[in-house]
């Protein structure tokens, strides 16, 4: 038993100490470190990078909501309202507050205060949103808000809150001209700075509201608002007195759009549409002096008030589908035969290029045969005219005349003078929409057809051209236009309707000046004085094929009627408007300017399908010349 003691080891107590307090220190090493960490990293979050997280934590508590700039409003140059916003009843919907949306829909539409076409998308619109959020499902009437009012203990969730919607007090008469508002689109989005649009549903989609969005919008604001962590607003500055010191939030007020001045005149542009009511067709007015538009129809129209308020796919649909097509914009994308109406240029053509003597008669026996063909080229006066010079032919309007001399002229010599009016080109109109029309060449038609033998220009294609007919298309616009340069002695403006902008806090105008555009190439101005002679004894000579349309008027004018055809009648065949459908009979076409004296105002009136233009076109002009001569001052706005 001692030996067994005496071989057991003694216990190192040294060692075990040292190894103890080596732990002891490492522990108090690391316990240091994590200390110094914990005091540095407190360091960085409160010291070093305060300012960066002070904001994250703002940004978390407050949140910038935008507020709508108001739109600009639209004047005619007299200083008359086309465009304005009014207060309207909104009705809208918080969905956290909604138990059954469906259900809840359907009852608003049995009290007709929504569309069942809408349904689908307004359910889109709901789920696509925070469940706290206020959505606008429509816009109400005075009626219909009474009625929900009495009704809105039965809808939790529903609301009505007060809003301004887009108003056009005249209607359908300034609807191609003017446009409309509508909701914002996708393809809208991808044009647009989507900041500016984060407080606005309806942009400008069509006329001036279109093309002066920029200008009419305005600036968006902000308010600040202090929120919870899922996002609820809990205090609103907007709503509180700033004499309360807001917490330090803060409020930028949005700058409203600038009120735009338009050329157009409401007289003129509510003569035109009332005589050219029932109708499908355009007038188009011009000043010569400055290209100003001053009416601007395209008839049948649309009510832009029912974009504005919101359109129902119903609506929609019968709008889009209807036969005459009230969506359509004829006056700047119209393509029509311009008949006789072309004829002073095509004058003025022949004489530029001395291939006709204008005191020279050629007998009209009521047909033009080219040399070496049977075919008849007939004039609408079966009879024929008898002898015709220059100034008779246009007063007339002899066909067999104006065959004669697009033979002589040639079409290469027609087409490159009528491009110089404007003719196959957009006009440069300050709004979208506008089409170039067709003046026919070989060139043009070996470019249009793949074919070889459709490429092949005829020589009684150039007869047809000398009577506007065949190939050549030409707008309302173009034909106003270019009637305009007549009137101006080849002198031409870009044609527009802005004239001038006004600040809407300042009131401050700010007018656009006149582009003057390349003028038509007339080297002996003698020739201008003969084709508007002739223009003007169209309407006052006892065979002019306009005089009985400005009998009695206060004013002189000279004019061109023109009648174009919307078929080929074959040969041996006469055309009897009465057998005939009636989207297969003739254009009416008429231009004029005046005074013819002294012009201030050129007219183009197409009426599709009407006829002879000296009865359905003429008497359009004739109501808008009696309104732009109806007062004896005729003043601009910013005069």
């Amino acid at each position: 038993m001692g030996m067994e003691s005496a071989a057991r080891p003694f216990k190192d107590q040294l060692r075990e100490q040292r190894l103890f307090q080596s732990r002891v220190i490492a522990c108090a090493v690391l316990v240091l470190a994590l200390t110094a960490a914990l005091v540095g990293r407190l360091v960085i979050l409160q010291v070093v990078d305060t300012q960066h997280f002070s904001e994250l934590s703002e940004g978390n508590r407050i949140k910038t909501a935008p507020l709508a700039p108001t739109r600009g409003l639209i004047f005619d140059r007299n200083g008359l309202l086309v465009a304005e916003n009014l207060p309207t009843w909104q009705l809208v919907a918080v969905p956290e507050e909604i138990d059954d949306l469906d259900g809840v829909l359907i009852a608003l539409e049995e009290l007709d205060l929504l569309d069942s076409s809408n349904r689908e998308e307004l359910t889109e619109l709901v789920g696509s949103r925070r469940a706290f959020e206020r959505i606008t499902l429509g816009n109400l009437s005075e009626s219909q808000a009474a009625r929900f009012a009495v009704r809105r203990h039965r809808f939790p969730g529903i609301d009505i809150q007060e809003g301004l919607i887009r108003h056009y007090p005249f209607a359908d008469a300034v609807a191609h001209a003017v446009g409309y508002v509508g909701s914002i689109s996708t393809a809208d989005l991808d044009l647009i700075d989507r900041s500016e649009y984060a407080a606005t549903s309806q942009i400008g989609k069509t006329g001036v509201e279109r093309s002066y969005e920029n200008i009419l919008h305005g600036q968006v604001g902000y308010t600040q608002q202090e929120v919870n962590a899922q996002g609820r607003i809990l205090l609103d500055p907007a709503a509180v007195d700033s004499a309360g010191g807001q917490r330090g939030l803060q409020t930028r007020w949005p700058t409203p759009g600038s009120h735009v001045v338009l050329s157009f005149d409401m007289r003129l542009q509510l003569a035109g549409h009332k005589a050219m009511e029932n109708m499908r067709g355009a007038a188009v007015a011009i000043d010569p002096r400055n290209g100003d538009l001053l009416a601007l129809i395209s008839t049948p129209a649309f009510d832009p008030n029912l974009f504005a308020v919101g359109l129902s796919s119903a609506e929609f649909v019968a709008l889009s589908t209807d036969p005459d097509n009230p969506l359509f914009n004829r006056a700047l994308a119209g393509r029509y035969p311009p008949g006789s109406t072309i004829k002073p240029m095509l004058a003025l053509a022949a004489l530029q290029h001395e291939s006709v003597n204008p005191v020279e008669d050629h007998f009209c026996g009521g047909f033009f045969t080219l040399p070496g063909s049977t075919h008849r080229y007939r004039d609408w006066r079966s009879q024929g005219h008898g002898p015709m010079d220059l100034h008779s032919a246009v007063v007339e309007s002899c066909d067999v005349y104006f065959y004669r001399l697009a033979v002589g002229l040639g079409i290469d010599n027609m087409e490159s003078f009528l491009k110089s009016f404007g003719f196959g080109s957009p006009t440069g109109l300050d709004i979208g929409g506008e089409v170039a029309g067709i003046v026919p060449s070989r060139e043009w038609k070996r470019q249009r057809f793949t074919n070889r033998e459709d490429q092949v220009w005829f020589p009684g294609e150039t007869v047809i051209a000398g009577i506007g007919q065949g190939f050549t298309q030409v707008t309302p616009l173009q034909l106003a236009h270019a009637s305009a340069a007549l009137a101006a002695s080849g002198r031409r403006f870009r044609p527009r309707l802005l004239i001038g902008t006004e600040d809407a806090v300042s009131g401050e105008f700010d007018p656009l000046e006149p582009v003057e555009v390349a003028a038509v190439p007339v080297d002996d101005q003698t020739h201008w004085q003969i084709v508007q002679d002739a223009m003007y004894g169209v309407m006052t000579e006892l065979r002019g094929s306009g005089r009985a349309s400005m009998l009695g008027a206060s004013y002189t004018v000279a004019g061109k009627t023109g009648t174009a055809q919307v078929f080929t009648i074959p040969q041996g065949e006469e055309y009897d408007e009465e057998s005939v459908d009636e989207r297969l009979r003739d254009h009416g076409l008429f231009v004029a300017y005046a005074p013819a004296e002294a012009p201030q105002i050129a007219v183009a009136v197409v009426v599709e399908n009407g006829g002879a233009g000296s009865l359905t076109a003429a008497p359009v002009a004739r109501a808008i010349l009696d309104a732009f001569f109806g007062t004896e001052n005729y003043v601009t706005r910013h005069d």
